[in-house]
């Protein structure tokens, strides 16, 4: 059996990289004290209070969720979200209406009802916090998203 060149140089890669990462210490965001030493719970987050959406960063970001969803029940038979944001429903309830793009299936064909893969809003849309980074963040977004 014939072996390819190419496979050869992934194997031996990663060869190298196993024996090149057996010393190196992992780094977590608590720093280098261990769980043992901080046994304090995080701030809980408060949650924006029906405040404006903020603004998107990137294109095709999902937009953040600016009211609170505790206890909303999402599952296999009911999508609280569905009850103000669903086409039938927004303007009653003054909500966003759910882009048109969740009703394309996985080939592309559009539906009546919200694709199964866009039905867990959750998946994608998170409430919005003013909450401080766990990491320096640099990010900028790109000038076409700036707000002037």
């Amino acid at each position: 059996m014939k072996k390819h060149p190419l496979t050869m140089w992934i194997v031996a890669i990663g060869i190298l990289g196993i024996f090149s990462s057996a010393g190196a210490e992992v780094q977590s965001l608590r720093g280098y004290a261990g769980i043992e030493n901080d046994s304090t719970a995080p701030d809980v987050k408060q949650y924006q209070k029906d405040e404006e959406p903020m603004a998107r960063d990137y294109l095709q970001q999902p937009p953040l969720i600016p009211h609170k969803i505790d206890n909303y029940t999402v599952n296999i038979k009911h999508n609280k979200c569905l009850s103000c944001h669903s086409w039938k429903n927004y303007k009653r309830h003054n909500a966003t209406k759910i882009s048109q793009t969740h009703f394309e299936s996985r080939g592309g064909a559009i539906q009546s009802t919200v694709s199964a893969r866009r039905y867990f809003c959750a998946q994608c849309h998170v409430p919005q916090v003013n909450a401080k980074p766990l990491v320096e963040n640099t990010f900028q977004p790109v000038e076409s998203m700036k707000l002037n």
